[in-house]
């Protein structure tokens, strides 16, 4: 099955369009259930029965896989089976009405408007990697955006004059957001003085560019937003995904509509963006709860 794989990888990439990311999660998790199916015996994809499946889905459970883990994997298999079956390498498809497992929607964690303004307050902007620190900070709370799509942005995204950024979001699907004044001057401030001497290569395209003059990378992100959330002394653990929710409750708590959030978010589906309601519903309770005398 290690050939059918390798040209569903490419159908995957090439006409899909799916990210980097998404690619390696659906490629891990067939790898090891061809594995599986191997020790079995099988390496064939004619011969994988339900059964098979099923046998192969029980031993991630019982090695204690979460249940995320599992659906996706399940998501996975299903994929990749149809995609067989399409292109006629299978005749029976074995994975039809795979059961996923029910997965506890859990509510992301959320900062408050006083925790976003400590975070944001730690970097220096008097030095040149704070002063870039800061502009990736607030605008990545400014526009919502991932990180993937901040470190993908290049000096022609970032439009101070409109006051909006264009970002590349997941399957290079492109959309333009709208980022706030605090956010627009900061990062002028920075591609003005800090990017200049960062940038040791004039044909470099990248927005937020690292220590060497490079595109600013995910994991050297990560280690940034760490070391300032480690200052903030904010409890919890905060990633680049927390400010992202932030920024869609602070804006749903203050009027904005629902549609709106989810066109800057990215979102193809608004359901995803419907989550953001029960945090704003389960805050309103809680004032309710505090603040009325009879609550």
């Amino acid at each position: 099955m290690q050939k059918q794989l390798k040209e569903y990888t490419n159908y995957l990439s090439v006409e899909k369009g799916l990210s980097k990311n998404t690619l390696e999660s659906y490629c891990r998790d067939l790898k090891k259930f061809i594995g599986f199916m191997d020790e079995l015996g099988i390496n064939n994809p004619e011969m994988v029965k339900r059964e098979d499946i099923n046998y192969f889905l029980g031993e991630l459970k019982k090695n204690n896989s979460a249940t995320a883990t599992i659906s996706r994997t399940i998501a996975s298999i299903r994929s990749f089976f149809n995609f067989l079956m399409t292109e006629g390498f299978i005749e029976n498809n074995p994975a039809l009405e795979l059961a996923s497992p029910k997965i506890e929607k859990k509510l992301p964690r959320v900062l408050t408007m006083a925790e976003i303004e400590c975070l944001l307050g730690q970097p220096k902007p008097v030095e040149l990697k704070g002063l870039r620190d800061k502009a990736m900070l607030e605008l990545l709370y400014a526009s919502g955006i991932r990180v993937s799509e901040l470190i993908g942005l290049n000096l022609s995204d970032f439009d101070p004059q409109v006051g909006y950024l264009r970002c590349r979001g997941k399957g290079q699907k492109e959309r333009i957001v709208p980022i706030g004044s605090m956010a627009i001057n900061y990062v002028n401030e920075y591609m003005n003085t800090a990017r200049t001497k960062l940038c040791k290569n004039n044909g470099e395209v990248a927005l937020f560019v690292n220590q060497h003059g490079n595109r600013m990378t995910r994991q050297g992100f990560w280690k940034i937003l760490k070391k300032y959330a480690l200052k903030s002394k904010i409890n919890g653990d905060i990633t680049p995904h927390t400010i992202r929710h932030s920024f869609a409750t602070h804006l749903l708590e203050n009027g904005a509509d629902l549609r709106s959030v989810q066109e800057m978010l990215g979102h193809s589906d608004i359901a995803t963006t419907q989550i953001y309601t029960q945090i704003t519903r389960k805050k309103i309770r809680e004032v309710y709860d505090k603040a009325h005398p009879r609550a």
